[in-house]
């Protein structure tokens, strides 16, 4: 992975810290893996704006990714390496022995013409999809399931990750990409490796344009709001706005949300770091 920097010829390049793409091999998506993605612009069948600062952005279709890996026994070899638009990871296309071909999240170190495969007795290799009861411990995974037969729910961003710590009884131990150490069914399935594009934290937009192309809209802050529209707008001249919180009232930057009853709270072992 590589970032790149631009000479400030103009403002907008400036700053600009965007990745080179050089894991990319193929600009052309398989077309019976993608579908339209209509965009609402925040507004709800009536037309009202129901979510602010949504707007704009370039057209996009939507890459069928297979968060399941459930052809088991049946091995695949990459094609191709592509960008998808609609999630910060890069995505693979697999080739599979019978003809079939389908999207998955790469792994970081994926290269084309690697054989991978999903199952039972498969080798803890880069992009093979285990259960969670074979996998050796303190081993690198992501896209982890929380339900066996689910799909993946965990780790699915660039460069995020989770380690298998243990197993206790029917249950496996992993350390979380929050720092969360939780309790999941060994039944469930993982992937072997991290997600691909680990410098996606880096990169720095460089001007406001490219953030409308991905369909943001301007977001103003709460402070400069008048008092009927936020908690912590109002006051004469630069007023810090007390305490702060969202536009519903609700803190933010240490107070936890999350309900005390909450039926998975036996499942977490350790709370993410505060």
């Amino acid at each position: 992975m590589a970032l790149k920097k631009f000479k400030p010829t103009t403002s907008g390049q400036r700053f600009k810290l965007i990745s080179a793409f050089e894991e990319i091999t193929s600009s052309t998506p398989e077309k019976r893996l993608l579908i339209t993605r209509k965009k609402s612009g925040g507004r709800n069948n009536e037309g009202k704006m129901t979510i602010r600062y949504i707007g704009g952005g370039h057209k996009q279709r939507y890459r069928l990714v297979d968060f399941k890996r459930d052809k088991e026994g049946i091995p695949a070899v990459v094609k191709s390496i592509e960008y998808d638009p609609n999630r910060s990871a890069r995505i693979a296309l697999l080739f599979y022995t019978d003809g079939e071909k389908r999207y998955i999240v790469a792994p970081h170190g994926m290269k084309v013409g690697q054989q991978v495969v999903s199952g039972k007795g498969v080798s803890p290799d880069i992009g093979n999809s285990m259960y969670l009861s074979e996998i050796p411990f303190g081993t690198i995974i992501h896209n982890i399931e929380l339900r066996p037969g689910q799909g993946a729910k965990i780790a699915r961003s660039a460069g995020s990750y989770a380690q298998l710590m243990s197993r206790d009884g029917k249950f496996a131990i992993l350390k979380l990409p929050s720092g969360e150490t939780r309790m999941i069914l060994q039944t469930c399935k993982a992937t072997i490796g991290m997600v691909s594009n680990i410098d996606h934290s880096l990169e720095t937009s460089g001007k406001a344009g490219r953030t409308r192309w991905m369909g943001h809209r301007p977001r103003v802050r709460g402070v400069a709001m008048n008092p009927v529209d936020h908690p912590m707008g109002g006051g004469e001249g630069r007023a810090s706005g007390g305490h702060p919180r969202s536009r519903n009232g609700v803190p933010a930057k240490g107070y936890r949300t999350r309900k005390l009853k909450n039926t998975s709270n036996k499942y977490i072992i350790e709370r993410r770091k505060k």
